[in-house]
């Protein structure tokens, strides 16, 4: 377990590849999760690496099969997750799946592109069959009287009568019903009002090949005279999108025709089931396949681009890396190095060797489902330095137990518990099933955080005596009070205590919250001791922890002795404790009303007050000073200036491999910055001020839980009430109905049994049995 508690020790090493293998070897690294690689070619360009052009294969392939995934969704196919690992194929297997990508992308838009083709002709076929259907209707129209009339003014007035009305011209076609309106009066007006139009709606929606959308289109048909019309009526036609179609003039013409297109609509119906049909079959098979390819192939560009970050050799047969790794996993390492040398069949062995680093190492804290949950939440706050203090497993009590200061209650608390167990029971199952919902997917990872948070839910709603925020009395009260005369001239017993809701407890106690800060406090003393810092202990440790006792520990002891010195007789002349703080802290101590505690306490607070302000230039200024000093004295430590040559005693061979290898990784390391007096001192006013007011502010908030925490149960006794007053009402109006059924009024004792808190009187004047009370 003391990894929990601390992240992992980690060590740099090199590996050194062979050609051949170091394909397998990552990939075997890869699967097993427990190195960092580092890029050993930060200065050289992406597109001038070794392996970019498999890194582009393995981006075609992926956009590839991306096509695919949203040819299958927009299909409405379910994609087959198994859960299946499956192991990465060789670089020679790439060629192999590149051919089958681009032969299921080419048939899958060969097939797009014909069914399009089809369904553009069909579309056509269709409106056409519309138009030969509506304009004869038209036309039979036309041939009524009126409107031969009525079109007969479309002609010269000065040859009206002189000869028979003209044929007119027309086009038919089909437009966007919500273009009608517009429509019309563009060719009113363009036409200046010499065109007939006639225009009827298709009631079933078409289907537009190109979006897939289902559109509502108008049938119409224009009647004019002479080409100058006909010309702006085209034109007009094009502008608004309309689809023109040929339209015989005669009657049997147009019968026919419309036979023809019936025959060639029935014979592309057929055509166009027989390629969905099609299009479904390979659509389904790649379904079944197209995660486990995405794995591979995502997987192969991994390694690609890890290869991408490693040095190659001079002669071009090996490949050099170097990996952050855990000490505790250096076996696991060296076996997944055999593992990947077997698999490709080379025979000569992949090389580790640790190396010395003066870099920091990146910090690394293993999990396992339970508390991968908790670390979520203090990596979402930021992560901890290398082996610093991991607060992760004190998490998993305090945010549980927070939580439930809040929101105890046993009712809700089992509620959740229930939630949570159900989770956990079928964790296997669930995982199986692949849900990507992601409101359940936050909740499922977090099922130990909530199976906790209700426990802890139950167990202080016991204390609460709240289920369901109806309150409970399982053990009795704890008090116990002396009888005393009252004010009234009455005895004070536990009976009066029991049945006053007036006197009670204040929980606003911030003994918990004191204990917090200092566990926090101790918590970084220990990193600070296996770092080896004791500047920070003696100016950080040391005054953090008199600045918390001398204020926040004295409020602690006076509440203990509070409870000591005070009983029920004499609680009222008990001084308040907040206002004795608040006094203590501002030197105020003429408050008539406020009353001292025992003989001396002017003294001793004004030296523990004035102790903890003594403490905040000690962590503000002088911790700044000596770290100066400190750098200073690093910087000329073992060297002498002669002329401006500083000269010293030489590196041990340690330093020298040390220095050997950070010249060789210069490019690669950062150079640890000069001391910058004024951003220390800036940091360091900031961490000073941020733990005094946080000493403030966390005692307070302890203050808000309780009030939050008496907020959900007012705000839930309230509900309660609600309902109760709703459950009555209704009982109430069965009751009337149950009357109003009844002929005569009947005798009391005839009520439902489930309702015997509603016999009352009214029913009859007398009655010999029982005495009812009128509600």
């Amino acid at each position: 377990m003391g990894e929990l508690f601390r992240s992992e020790e980690m060590t740099l090493a090199q590996l050194f590849l062979q050609s051949e293998s170091a394909y397998c070897c990552v990939s075997e690294l890869g699967e097993i999760g427990m190195v960092q690689f580092r890029d050993l070619n930060p200065d050289v360009n992406v597109f001038q690496r070794k392996f970019v052009n498999e890194v582009r294969r393995c981006e075609e392939m992926d956009r590839k099969l991306r096509f695919v995934e949203k040819e299958i969704k927009k299909a409405n196919i379910p994609v087959v997750d198994t859960g299946e690992n499956p192991e990465v194929p060789f670089p020679r297997d790439m060629i192999d799946l590149e051919a089958t990508f681009e032969k299921l992308e080419n048939e899958l838009k060969e097939i797009n592109t014909n069914q399009e083709a089809l369904k553009k002709n069909f579309l056509e076929l269709t409106e056409l069959k519309h138009i030969l259907r509506r304009t004869q209707q038209f036309f039979d129209e036309m041939e009524d009287p009126a409107l031969l009339e009525e079109s007969s003014t479309l002609l010269d007035p000065n040859e009206v009568g002189r000869a028979a009305p003209l044929r007119l011209g027309f086009v038919a076609g089909v437009i966007g019903r919500e273009r009608i309106p517009t429509f019309e009066r563009m060719l009113w007006r363009v036409c200046r009002g010499n065109v007939f139009l006639r225009q009827a709606d298709i009631e079933d929606p078409l289907e537009d090949p190109a979006t897939g959308d289902h559109v509502h289109k108008s049938v119409f048909i224009i009647f004019f005279q002479g080409d100058q019309l006909k010309n702006r009526v085209k034109k007009i036609c094009e502008g608004f999108r309309a689809s023109l179609y040929p339209c015989p003039e005669t009657p049997q013409e147009r019968k026919e025709m419309a036979a023809g297109v019936n025959t060639r609509i029935d014979d592309l119906q057929m055509v166009l089931n027989q390629t969905e049909d099609h299009r479904q079959r390979v659509l389904q098979a790649a379904a079944k396949t197209v995660r486990v390819w995405f794995i591979k192939v995502r997987k192969m560009k991994a390694i690609y681009h890890t290869l991408n970050l490693c040095n190659i050799d001079v002669t071009q047969k090996c490949l050099i890396a170097e990996i952050w790794c855990p000490v505790s996993d250096l076996d696991s390492i060296q076996f997944a190095l055999r593992r990947g040398t077997e698999r490709s069949g080379s025979t000569v062995p992949s090389i580790l060797n640790r190396m010395q680093t003066k870099q920091t190492p990146p910090t690394y804290n293993k999990t396992n489902k339970f508390t991968s949950g908790f670390q979520s939440i203090v990596d979402a706050y930021g992560i901890s330095n290398y082996r610093e203090i991991n607060p992760a497993p004190y998490t998993i009590i305090t945010f549980p137990f927070l939580f439930a200061v809040m929101f105890g209650d046993l009712g809700h608390g089992i509620l959740m518990t229930c939630a949570a167990l159900y989770l956990v029971l079928r964790e296997s199952r669930l995982i199986a099933q692949k849900n990507d919902n992601e409101m359940f997917n936050m909740v499922f990872a977090g099922r130990y955080i909530i199976l906790l948070m209700g426990i802890f839910s139950v167990y202080t709603g016991i204390i609460y005596n709240d289920c369901f925020s109806k309150s409970l009395n399982v053990f009795g009260s704890g008090w116990s009070v002396r009888p005393m005369f009252g004010e009234r001239g009455g005895n004070w017993t536990p009976t009066t205590l029991k049945d006053n809701h007036i006197l009670q407890l204040d929980p606003a106690v911030p003994k918990v919250s004191v204990a917090k800060i200092l566990l926090s406090v101790f918590s970084i003393t220990c990193t600070h001791l296996y770092f080896k810092k004791p500047l920070n202990i003696y100016l950080g440790f040391i005054p953090e922890i008199i600045f918390m006792v001398s204020l926040f520990g004295y409020l602690v002891l006076l509440i203990f002795y509070k409870w000591l010195a005070y009983d029920a007789k004499s609680s009222k002349e008990a001084p308040s404790l907040l206002i004795t703080f608040i006094n203590m802290c501002l030197f105020s101590y003429n408050d008539p009303t406020n009353k001292p505690f025992y003989t001396g306490q002017v003294v001793i607070q004004c030296l523990l007050v004035i102790t903890a302000l003594a403490c905040v230039p000690c962590m503000l200024i002088v911790k700044t000073l000596v770290m100066r000093r400190q750098y200073l004295w690093r910087r000329h430590l073992g060297t002498q200036n002669f002329g401006g040559i500083h000269v010293g005693n030489g590196p041990t061979e340690d330093e020298a491999e040390i220095i050997q290898h950070d010249q060789l990784s210069q490019n690669l390391e950062e150079e640890s910055p000069e001391f910058n007096f004024a951003d220390v001192a800036v940091h360091q006013a900031i961490h000073t001020i941020e733990y005094c007011l946080g000493c403030i502010s966390n005692t307070a908030s302890y203050l808000r839980l309780w009030a939050l925490s008496l907020a959900h149960a007012r705000w839930s006794s309230r509900i309660n009430s609600t309902l109760d007053r709703a459950s009555s009402s209704c009982l109430l109006l069965l009751t009337a109905f149950w009357r109003a059924s009844l002929k005569t009024k009947p005798h009391p004792h005839s009520l439902p049994p489930q309702l015997p808190h509603l016999q009352t009187t009214g029913f009859h004047d007398s009655c010999e049995h029982c005495d009812f009370v009128r509600l």
